[in-house]
């Protein structure tokens, strides 16, 4: 039988093998990251006839080269071309694409698989999965503690399960005070000073609207250190209702009034303030134990007026004899003698009060104080807590709070009063400047520290799920919060033609495309990145599969007639004989 004839078959199974891969590529033309493949052929085995010899030098004869005849051609490899191809534009948040050499890793529950294929979805249970295959998307979780990706064997991603549909309250524990405050403003001179709102939450996720007060103190404008201080006015919820505040601690301890009290000077219209001292009573009610007073001298008319800050009008109705205990002795219903409170702790004449305390203290921040061994008045208590000074250094700029547990740049309001829900929220005034700025203040008040954290939130449900180019999910919440949900791990190999295609855009490892080590890696690890909205496509070249096809055909048809002609050949043999 003439070899000519198989050569011719082989030929025409190789090419019919090559026409089968050209079908197939053009048939995926439009399939998701489909890779082309390609086939190579070789030569078939050879039928030596007669060996090669070498020369001989005795004889003189040449050396001859080996006679073989070809057997014909056989398929040497079908080979994937792993490239990346254009993209195409899906919107779907869901959809991804690999800038890289690198795949997704997939699991049925019970085998790995990996692809290029970047087409998911969410199931009902929340994982991200496959859209052709409903096979669960691969990738590492949050560690509870740290808060970060916990980079360990890939496991399911659940993006949407029930821990993840809603973002919990978180209560307003600080605030940032930023801008200037000028001296010269007219808002903070008026009895309601200027006003500074802040909105805060409580543990529940509601929301408050805090007023405050900003005034003018009066000592320490010439010299560049300056004194205010802040009241607590009101704290109204979502409906506009009024919180009761009366049991509020704000700036508890020392407050500012224009009295000297424990070292703070406060004089007002040329008026110069002494310093309280002890007395004993000289005449009756004898219940009266100590007296406190100051002395008011008017530089202008050059008069002194003693004020009687303690015992009460009331307690000194029948009292005409009181020893200071310096050796003066005065009587409460004289000319130049004032009391200055009533039996009820209100002011007895306004008009004097308004001289030691200023318009910008109401009568109720009233204190009480107690009176030291060396005659000098101490405050230990205020009727109203809702005070605190503020002291501004204008040698390093900085604020030292008096009366506040906020310490340092701060004053804190203590609402554990107001319910379980609320807790204290220090106002950081570190970042406001005190300059002139033509009798203007722009201070304000914003919820959260100098670093954004702490601010509050009200409670927010699932709004929507971001994925990030270095495969991160968050998830977005309806009260601005977003939490790192997972990663999406990806892999690659050293061969990844040597991949085994499994359908469905699906490959598993081969001992010769390298092993997968359960981990994976971040795809930014190389330098790629995932690319949302978008699919990669298919990377089947037309132009050059018709051109394959046109020479497989050509190869096919010039193989047949090798048959044909063989047959021809064995016809004349038959013939021969006749």
């Amino acid at each position: 039988m003439m070899r000519s004839l198989y050569s011719g078959v082989s030929g025409l199974k190789t090419h019919q093998t090559k026409m089968d891969v050209i079908g197939n590529n053009i048939a995926n033309v439009n399939t998701t990251s489909y890779k082309t493949m390609s086939i190579n052929f070789s030569d078939l085995m050879y039928q030596t006839t007669q060996a090669a010899t070498g020369p001989n030098a005795t004889t003189g004869a040449a050396g001859t080269n080996p006679r073989q005849i070809g057997l014909g051609v056989q398929t040497a490899a079908i080979s994937t071309n792993i490239t990346q191809e254009a993209t195409q534009s899906t919107g779907n948040p869901f959809d991804l694409k690999i800038s890289g050499d690198e795949f997704f890793i997939v699991s049925d529950g019970s085998n790995t698989y990996f692809t290029r294929d970047g087409s998911f979805y969410v199931d009902a249970a929340g994982n991200l999965a496959m859209s052709s295959t409903g096979y669960n998307v691969m990738g590492w979780g949050v560690d509870e503690e740290t808060g970060n990706i916990k980079k360990d064997t890939v496991k399911p991603l659940v993006i949407m399960g029930s821990d993840y549909l809603t973002y919990g309250a978180e209560n307003t524990t600080a605030a940032t005070a930023s801008g200037i405050i000028d001296w010269n403003d007219d808002d903070q001179g008026e009895k309601a000073g200027k006003t500074l709102s802040l909105q805060i939450y409580d543990n529940l996720g509601y929301s408050y609207t805090v007023k405050y007060g900003l005034h003018n103190a009066v000592e320490g404008k010439e010299g560049k250190d300056y004194k205010f201080y802040v009241t607590l006015d009101s704290i109204t919820d979502s409906t506009g209702k009024k919180l009761d505040i009366k049991d509020v601690t704000f700036g508890t301890g020392k407050t500012a009034t224009s009295i000297e009290l424990d070292g703070m000077n406060y004089g007002v219209s040329g008026a110069t303030v002494k310093q309280a001292k002890l007395a004993t009573p000289a005449g009756n009610p004898a219940t009266i134990t100590q007296i406190a007073y100051a002395e008011i001298k008017d530089t202008k008319t050059n008069t002194t007026t003693t004020v009687l800050l303690y015992p009460s009008s009331a307690e000194l109705a029948n009292v005409n004899s009181l020893d200071l205990g310096n050796g003066k002795t005065i009587n409460p219903q004289g000319q130049n003698i004032k009391v200055l409170f009533d039996g009820n702790g209100k002011p007895a004449d306004n008009a004097l009060f308004t001289t030691l305390y200023g318009d910008k203290i109401s009568p109720a921040d009233i204190v009480k104080g107690k009176v030291n061994a060396d005659g000098t008045l101490t405050v230990t208590e205020r009727t109203v807590t809702n005070s605190a000074i503020l002291s501004y250094s204008g040698k390093d700029g900085k604020f030292q709070t008096n009366g506040s547990t906020g310490g340092e740049n701060g004053v804190t309001m203590d609402l554990s009063s107001l319910g379980k829900a609320f807790t204290n929220v220090t106002v950081d005034f570190s970042k406001a400047v005190v300059t002139d700025n033509k009798g203007k203040s722009t201070i304000s008040l914003e919820k959260g520290d100098k670093n954004d954290k702490n601010a509050g939130r009200e409670s927010g449900a699932l709004q929507g799920v971001s994925i990030q180019t270095n495969g991160m999910i968050y998830a977005l919440y309806t009260n601005g919060q977003k939490r790192l949900l997972g990663q999406i791990a990806v892999t690659e190999f050293a061969n990844a033609s040597g991949l085994s295609k499994e359908g469905d855009n699906l490959y598993s490892a081969t001992q010769n495309s390298g092993d997968f080590n359960g981990v994976g890696e971040d795809i930014t690890a190389d330098g790629g990145y995932m690319n949302s909205g978008v699919l990669e496509m298919s990377n089947v070249d037309l132009s050059a599969e018709f051109t394959e096809m046109i020479t497989t055909q050509r190869g096919f048809q010039a193989n047949s007639r090798i048959i044909t002609v063989s047959d021809t050949l064995l016809e004349e043999l038959t013939n021969l004989k006749r």
